[in-house]
């Protein structure tokens, strides 16, 4: 399992939203206070953000613990935004790809985590891989199951989807496929959140037209954060939030 962030808000520095707060992403990759599964978060860190008049974010990812990386603390203090998504990574299952691995995953405009696990990976989602064509098969960033959720839902972003759409059509496709999964997915293009929530904790703080936070779990203890409940579509911006139950995959 994982824990992930993304926000929108006024610009401020990285460390602001990520290691400031009491119960940061920073302190949650040794001490969570809600995970599920797992209970040190040290195979991986990454954070992508976004610049003024840039729509590409900019990422810094690394295979080790966040805590341990003293140039993170670094960019956390100078680097400022007003969008980013950052994780800290436990991984579902021993692997070589080291940095590559690690969320945030991206392309284009958009960047994208996974929290979560796929269920009887890899054999259970052969048949959903075979679905993309091979470019994007053989360019999968990892060999990962949170890459491979990656590889399908980019497949419907690029098609068109918008950010709510493609995340639903995709967690429903997997928990189809493998029904033990659990799928927490956040993405975000810089200017809106979506997330899911489908077998773990899924969070948000919302200050209409100010701040959208959606997070694994709360980073402090103001009582405006709200829990998501199981098996939602959160899509968030500045101005509103909208909760939508997922749809269940077939019998």
């Amino acid at each position: 399992m994982c824990r992930h962030l993304a926000c929108l808000g006024p610009t401020v520095p990285l460390g602001e939203v990520l290691v400031a707060p009491e119960h940061s992403l920073y302190t949650q990759s040794w001490a969570p206070r809600h995970q599920r599964h797992g209970t040190v978060n040290a195979d991986g860190f990454g954070v992508g953000w976004y610049a003024q008049d840039d729509p590409v974010p900019a990422r810094y990812r690394r295979a080790g613990p966040v805590w341990a990386d003293l140039g993170f603390a670094d960019l956390a203090r100078v680097v400022r935004t007003g969008a980013l998504l950052a994780a800290v990574r436990d991984a579902t299952l021993p692997g070589a790809d080291g940095e590559a691995a690690a969320a945030p995953f991206a392309a284009g405009p958009w960047l994208f985590s996974h929290n979560g696990a796929v269920g009887e990976w890899p054999g259970s989602l052969a048949p959903l891989a075979l679905t993309l064509p091979a470019q994007e098969l053989l360019g999968l960033a990892a060999g990962s199951d949170s890459a491979l959720v990656w590889a399908l839902a980019l497949h419907r972003l690029r098609a068109g989807d918008a950010l709510g759409q493609a995340l639903a059509d995709t967690v429903r496709d997997v928990a189809g496929a493998a029904p033990s999964s659990r799928l927490n997915l956040l993405l975000t293009d810089g200017a809106a959140v979506a997330a899911t929530a489908w077998g773990d904790t899924l969070w948000y703080l919302h200050e209409p037209g100010r701040r959208a936070v959606v997070a694994s779990e709360p980073y402090d203890d103001d009582p405006r954060w709200r829990e998501v409940p199981d098996h939602t579509l959160l899509v968030a911006t500045r101005a509103d939030v909208t909760l939508t139950p997922l749809k269940e995959p077939p019998a």
